[in-house]
């Protein structure tokens, strides 16, 4: 028998199938999804199992060494979609199936030394050998690489690679009975403690210490009875629950109004007819969708199937998952990069193992390993976050897609705001459309307030605050309400500036301007890293007069204590949440009203449903619109209406001031007027002018390297190669300079194909992509493929 695998080695020549033979004594165990260890030229690496045959296309093969787990790892479908996305997404496949795992599954790997004959070695490096090996490590902490080399060189000692697991099973030390005869153990026990632990123990099957002591029996006690053989220390796995110190308590159902409803029946009348179909749900903030998705999972779970659930990040808030968890205790697995590597995994393997039927999670979690989905549930579709930028590149739309129709069942894509695409196609009647524009508790959507800062500038206020939002914060703090502001840009000065020769300091690395982050008392830059300190005195002209420009949550965080009496200000971006369970703790703290202003960056625009935030103040709603990007009015209108959303949703009103230099632009005013269709079809008019989605598809290609020269040669071949493959209809527009032209010191040159419909594109690009693989290996220039881009800076 032959095992056909993917091999675990990031290259593009060998990403293919690899012929290995099955030994007698594993032929009743491999089947494909499994992970195996297998020989590769002089190495041990791990890899996955595509397919089990009994024919081999070469002579000579090698042997499957192991089995790193008895239960596959894939599933046949996620075999199957791996290899669509491949190619559909111009990726290696052995990147898209190491998208699929959570990261503590993937192959650890060590070199050691082995151990082959000892009778020439001395007692002195012989000690060192457990169970005949030594790791490189080791010996190297112990200066003893140079020692072993003449053993190497006569063969008594063999350089060799382990491959492991990362991940690591938690255990606890606990206890079992030594005898199934518990009345003869009783009678031979007189302390009454002995007695209750042994009947304690029999009750359970096994305990850990840690349980016996919460009972009231000491270590002690324990250890008395093992060494009266009565009882037997064991190792008890457990698993990692994130959530095993939060106490749900049980969400009823709510009646559903007459749109809910509507929304409702037509989801079912697929789900009972096991159909594949994609729905848009379009639902003001607070319309109740997320009480439609649990009734829906409702009536799944009810049929025997399982559920996905995908969130964005940023929403996937305490408040998300006590909805899910409260209604379907523990069913519900959740999968987000707030968890630990073991917490990660010990989610997924619930899911693996069908203990957990719903899965609750951020992007990735597409790829839960459910065997019989029933619906798949995408809220917050819009939200840029479901692209995966970094290689391999996919959409959790598409991959969603290609699940619900291999499993026949309903996808539900929910959004108060949806993306232009989905709507269009909605419109063309692609996707079914369903609408929920009344809010669930009958409640008015909160007044928008534009602020003009143009005007206020020609009135003498040169401060953050507009005087109609710097009156309603202070207002709402005397009245012991709260306030969330919203601002798009972290640190504390966007640049400094020198102001009489103007010089700005950059990023060595990067054609981009250093951020001041004064906590830190840092210039940073936000893409490659670099970290310098601040200087007094002009680098370029030796001025003093150096002054920061712009303002990121640092600097208004700072503003906020200097303006307004009693402020208490909770703020929420990347620097204040890098820690494990911040993000949790900091709106567990502005929901219990430790603080009265919640500041922060996109992360606050989504999932706060807290009843005491009255206002709601967009600090500079242009900071998104003026970027070079096709999307940046769509992305504007998104941003304020999601904001705007977070205010009342009690029976307190709210209101929301949107502070702008361009308060004619179109994007702003159809989101003070709630009215995303005029907003749709304005947008779709620019769309179709400029030729770009939803009326035409796009493709970015990147090309970097630390050669101007050597980057614009080859971006100018890859542009002669495709002119050649596509139709005169298509637009191949470049190479030229990238927005941010150098990072991390590779120059980057662009080229973006328009299209409608072209047989041979995806074709090229996958020549283009082995062809550059081998470029990239020689002389380091990088081509970087992206289908649909979200992200072209």
């Amino acid at each position: 028998m032959i095992a056909k695998v993917i091999v675990d080695v990031n290259s593009k020549r060998v990403d293919k199938l690899f012929d290995y033979y099955i030994p007698e004594h594993l032929k009743s165990d491999i089947v494909p999804g499994q992970r195996v260890v297998v020989p590769f030229g002089p190495r041990k690496i791990q890899g996955y199992v595509i397919t089990v045959t009994d024919n081999a296309e070469y002579d000579k093969l090698k042997p499957v060494i192991a089995i790193q787990d008895f239960i596959p790892e894939l599933t046949p479908e996620l075999i199957d979609l791996s290899e669509w996305m491949s190619y559909s997404h111009v990726s290696k496949r052995i990147a898209v199936l190491d998208a699929m795992l959570p990261n503590a599954v993937k192959g650890k790997y060590k070199k050691i030394f082995r151990l082959i004959d000892d009778e020439r070695m001395p007692q002195e490096l012989k000690q060192y050998f457990k169970d005949a090996t030594l790791t490189l490590e080791r010996a190297q902490q112990l200066e003893i690489v140079s020692l072993l080399k003449p053993y190497i060189e006569c063969g008594d000692v063999v350089e060799d690679i382990e491959v492991s697991q990362k991940y690591k099973k938690k255990t606890f030390v606990g206890v079992k009975l030594n005898h199934s005869n518990v009345d003869d153990i009783i009678s031979q026990l007189k302390s009454e403690t002995q007695i209750r632990a042994i009947e304690l123990i029999n009750d359970a099957g096994e305990l850990t210490l840690i349980e016996l002591k919460e009972e009231g029996i000491s270590n002690a006690v324990v250890n008395n009875l093992v060494q009266k053989r009565f009882l037997e220390k064991i190792n008890i796995e457990t698993t990692r629950d994130p959530y095993a110190h939060k106490v749900f308590f049980e969400d009823k159902e709510k009646a559903l109004h007459d749109e809910q409803q509507s929304a409702y029946n037509a989801v079912m009348a697929t789900i009972n007819k096991n159909q594949s179909e994609t729905f848009l749900l379009h639902g003001i903030t607070g319309s109740g969708k997320t009480e439609v998705y649990l009734q829906l999972i409702k009536e799944v779970l009810d049929k025997g199937q399982d559920a996905i659930v995908l969130v964005p990040e940023i929403a996937l808030t305490p408040q998300m998952v006590d909805r899910f968890k409260s209604r379907f205790g523990d069913e519900v697995a959740v999968l987000h990069s707030g968890l630990s590597n073991g917490e990660r995994y010990d989610e997924w393997r619930k899911i693996k193992m069908g203990e957990a039927r719903v899965s609750v999670g951020a992007r990735s979690s597409i790829f839960a390993p459910f065997k019989n989905i029933g619906i798949i549930i995408i809220d917050e579709e819009h939200e840029t976050t479901y692209k995966q930028e970094d290689y391999p590149r996919y959409h959790a739309r598409e991959i969603a897609e290609w699940r619900a129709k291999y499993h026949h069942c309903p996808l539900v894509l929910g959004s108060a705001t949806p993306s232009l695409e989905s709507y269009a196609r909605a419109e063309k009647g692609v996707y079914t459309k369903l609408e929920m524009l009344t809010r669930a508790n009958k409640s008015a959507m909160p007044e928008m307030i534009v602020s003009n800062m143009r005007d206020e500038l020609m009135q003498g206020n040169r401060s953050m605050f507009s005087g109609v939002l710097h009156d309603k914060i202070q207002e709402k703090i005397d009245k012991g309400e709260q306030v969330v502001l919203f601002l798009n840009r972290r640190g504390h000065a966007q640049f400094m500036l020198c102001r009489d020769c103007g010089h700005v300091p950059m990023c060595p690395n990067c054609d981009i301007s250093l951020t001041y982050h004064k906590y830190t008392d840092e210039l940073k830059c936000h893409y490659c890293g670099h970290k310098e300190p601040p200087v007094n005195i002009c680098p370029s002209c030796e001025s003093e007069h150096i002054r920061e420009m712009g303002v990121g949550t640092q600097k208004v965080e700072e503003i906020i204590y200097q303006t307004f009496q009693n402020a208490k200000v909770i703020r929420m971006d990347n620097d204040t949440t890098r820690k494990k369970g911040a993000h949790e703790r900091l709106l567990e703290q502005f929901k219990n009203g430790e603080a009265n202003i919640l500041l922060g960056t996109q992360m606050i625009a989504k999932g706060l449903d807290f009843p005491n935030i009255t206002l709601v103040g967009v600090l500079n709603a242009d900071t998104m619109l003026n970027l070079p990007d096709f999307r940046a009015s769509e992305k504007t209108f998104q941003l304020i209406t999601q904001v705007a959303g977070r205010a009342g949703r009690s029976e307190k009103t709210g209101e929301v001031v949107i502070q702008t230099y361009n308060p004619e632009h179109y994007a702003i005013q159809h989101a003070v007027n709630y009215d995303y269709k005029a907003f749709f079809k304005e947008e779709m008019e620019y769309r179709r002018l400029g030729k770009y989605p939803p009326y035409f598809y796009m493709i970015y290609l990147n090309m970097q390297h630390h050669n101007l020269k050597t980057v614009l040669t080859e971006s100018k071949h890859i542009h002669d190669i495709l002119v050649q493959h596509l139709s005169p209809k298509a637009y191949v527009l470049g190479p030229a300079p990238s927005p941010i032209a150098r990072i991390n010191n590779q120059h980057r040159f662009q080229i973006l194909i328009k299209f409608k419909s072209e047989p041979e594109l995806l074709k090229a690009l996958n020549y283009l992509d082995d062809r550059y693989h081998e470029l990239f290996v020689k002389d380091k220039f990088s081509l970087h493929i992206d289908i649909n881009p979200y992200m072209m800076m």
